[in-house]
């Protein structure tokens, strides 16, 4: 059972039994967000801001109780735009994050949701260090349609990345989609990686639209927060990409990653086919859950 169906199911129990909102409805839904992966410190603030909410505007009936609610979770998630900034020629899109989370799969769904709005999008595999990873960036560049620089394996990334920027300018590409290599995130040789790329980013593309993307596994819960602080601080983020959204009880980090990082979540992986990364929209996702 998925995050949306676990979470909507505990929710319809709690509003199904509802009564009025007094402290135990509030110390029940305190208990619900928590074990939904809000965290403590996300769950506690939500339920207060809902408690002041139901006595300042005296909500009584369960409908209005639920929709307050759903305002006070939309509030917690609102941190910033979620549209893509594509807005030059090229613009730079750098995909980062641990091993196996789903980044180059996201690379190949979001090549080709570019590439239906009618963008020319060119992948760059600058993860030159996990075995294979450039054909799997290929096969998707196939299926999505879109055009992809790579070197051998073990090759610099920065260099990969360097002939990518040149072909984006020869050849009028929209949007580049760069791979990188997972890592840990208590890796400093791999973070100062991320620096170089985006020192070559500045030079060869200067005041080009930029966005660095967290690519999280929804799965591993609160350790996905922790992955993105660690991110955060040493990259730079402008957005997250949440992957394997479909299979988790804990969706519930979407909230806590928006609130504790002011980071917000911009694409939702919903499942494996290509057309299965969607932008992310916060109303949409709350009315899914209560």
């Amino acid at each position: 059972m998925g995050f949306f169906d676990k979470l909507k199911k505990i929710t319809t129990n709690l509003f199904g039994g509802f009564t009025e909102a007094d402290e135990a409805f509030f110390e029940e839904l305190e208990e619900t967000l928590i074990l939904a992966d809000l965290g403590m410190d996300t769950a506690l603030e939500a339920v207060e801001k809902l408690r002041t909410r139901v006595r300042k505007e005296k909500l009584h009936d369960q409908e209005e109780v639920r929709a307050a609610l759903r305002d006070v979770l939309v509030e917690e998630m609102d941190v910033g735009g979620t549209a893509l900034d594509t807005s030059t020629q090229p613009s730079v899109v750098l995909f980062i994050g641990v091993n196996g989370v789903g980044k180059t799969t996201s690379i190949g769904k979001l090549g080709n949701q570019l590439k239906n709005e009618g963008k020319r999008v060119l992948f760059c595999a600058a993860d030159t260090f996990r075995a294979a990873a450039a054909d799997q960036l290929e096969i998707w560049s196939q299926r999505a349609g879109c055009e992809i620089v790579r070197q051998h394996e073990g090759a610099d990334p920065g260099a990969v990345l360097f002939d990518a920027l040149q072909a984006a300018k020869a050849r009028g590409v929209d949007v580049v989609l760069c791979d990188t290599a997972g890592r840990l995130h208590n890796k400093a040789n791999l973070m100062a990686e991320l620096s170089k790329l985006s020192k070559i980013i500045d030079r060869e593309c200067p005041g080009a639209a930029r966005e660095t993307l967290l690519v999280l596994d929804a799965t591993t819960g609160q350790n996905g927060l922790i992955q993105a602080r660690t991110f955060k601080e040493t990259a730079g983020l402008t957005g997250i990409v949440l992957t394997k959204l479909d299979g988790t009880a804990k969706g519930g980090i979407v909230v806590a990653i928006a609130r504790e990082l002011g980071v917000p979540v911009k694409f939702a992986g919903v499942g494996e086919g290509i057309d299965d990364l969607r932008p992310f929209d916060a109303r949409a996702y709350v009315e899914a859950i209560i």
